[in-house]
């Protein structure tokens, strides 16, 4: 590899790992501005979002390590979220989103619509290891975690948080990707 490659290929590494780091410092703030508000705070899924953005920014690896590591640290912070279920779950749940994220949106062509494409298919895709995840952690508990706990927590209780996803996260993308490194 020519000096030259070598070294973009390091800038991209290390660009890639502070905007990781940026993308967990925002999973770690957004959920204390948001929780302010009380009835609608944890509906936002304030976590969500940075690792969202994680997968479309910084690729599978660094989005898979931001969205495990962001519940727990922040449980270890601040207390919150409670580690068991919901922290663990949720870990699960944000390691998805940053890893379908990244994986759809480097495979398919570069398209507004794409965008969407990999958004809704992370966001279905983590909900999903969510409620596995719930169901395993309670039922380790002696606990039932139904189907009707499951549309509850991962989409009813959630649309306020589903509908910012869909709104911000693409514009979001589409602004950020022309002022981001490119190899």
């Amino acid at each position: 590899m020519p000096k030259k490659e070598k070294y973009m290929s390091s800038k991209l590494k290390i660009h890639r790992m502070v905007l990781a780091a940026f993308f967990l410092a925002l999973a770690l703030i957004l959920p204390l501005l948001t929780g302010q508000m009380k009835q609608l705070g944890n509906a936002f899924c304030p976590m969500h979002i940075p690792v969202l953005l994680c997968g479309f920014f910084c690729g599978p690896f660094y989005a898979m390590a931001v969205g495990f590591v962001a519940p727990l640290l922040r449980f270890l912070l601040f207390g919150m979220p409670p580690i068991m279920p919901v922290g663990i779950a949720m870990s699960f749940e944000l390691l998805t989103y940053g890893l379908v994220s990244a994986l759809l949106y480097n495979r398919l062509p570069s398209k507004k619509s794409c965008i969407y494409v990999s958004l809704i298919g992370s966001m279905v895709a983590g909900r999903v290891v969510w409620g596995l995840a719930e169901t395993v952690l309670y039922g380790m508990g002696k606990t039932q975690f139904g189907f009707a706990a499951f549309i509850s927590g991962a989409f009813l209780n959630a649309i306020p948080g589903i509908i910012l996803q869909i709104v911000l996260i693409p514009v979001l993308v589409m602004i950020l990707r022309k002022y981001t490194y490119k190899e």
